[in-house]
């Protein structure tokens, strides 16, 4: 039998208005955004849990010997000398909760004594010294004297533009740079200023405030960077 040929059967598929294939765009869009936003949301939660905890919990009822910074302010992206010549930027700092002093090379007393008080801090810390290291930012050209040098073998040495620093970190008012320590957390943020003149007292009481940020950080932070 002779085959019949039959006409071709074709089926029509209109195309999407550009409105409707904008509107499918801009839903993918959206329900990317949400994923992403999920994720960094997941990713960050342990920081947001502990930090919640020790500022708007703080068990016992204990107040915060230091001043909390509110913005925090992260690390700039300036460039440091170490004593050796190397040149690091400071966001290479992160990983670490920093105690941080700022003085000119030649460091006076006050330099002298906030430089004994971050060693001692951090030693008084037991085995969680491995999770905080002592700073010291020289803002200025004059060389570190050599007598210093000796008591500085655990510290972390850095020569920074003035300028730059102080963009960055900033005194109480009717203080100098200088008359402070600055705490830093492992995410690089300025988030605290200890009183100026710390006595024997002040520091036990800054040693608190070091502590209790040690034990609130302690699900997310680890010793070493």
């Amino acid at each position: 039998m002779a085959e019949v040929d039959q006409p071709l059967g074709l089926t029509v598929h209109s195309l999407p208005s550009p409105a409707e294939a904008a509107g499918v765009a801009a839903q993918r869009t959206r329900s990317g955004r949400l994923k992403m936003l999920l994720v960094v949301l997941i990713c960050a939660a342990p920081v947001i849990a502990s930090y919640f905890t020790y500022y708007v919990i703080r068990p016992e009822g204990r107040s915060v010997f230091g001043e909390l910074i509110d913005p925090q302010r992260p690390l700039p992206d300036l460039a440091a000398v170490g004593p050796d010549g190397r040149t690091l930027r400071l966001p290479n700092l992160k990983g670490q909760w920093l105690l941080v002093s700022v003085a000119g090379g030649d460091c006076d007393a006050t330099c002298e004594r906030h430089l004994y008080l971050q060693r001692q801090l951090r030693e008084s810390l037991g085995k969680e010294k491995e999770r905080v290291d002592w700073v010291w930012l020289v803002n200025d050209g004059a060389p570190v004297r050599e007598a210093l040098r000796p008591a500085l073998q655990s510290a972390t040495v850095l020569r920074v533009d003035p300028a730059g620093l102080a963009q960055w970190l900033a005194p109480a008012p009717g203080q100098a740079l200088s008359d402070h320590l600055y705490i830093v957390d492992p995410m690089g943020h300025w988030m605290m200023r200890l009183p100026p003149a710390l006595d024997a007292a002040g520091a036990a009481k800054a040693k608190r405030d070091i502590e209790r940020l040690l034990r609130a950080s302690s699900s997310w932070d680890n010793a070493g960077r």
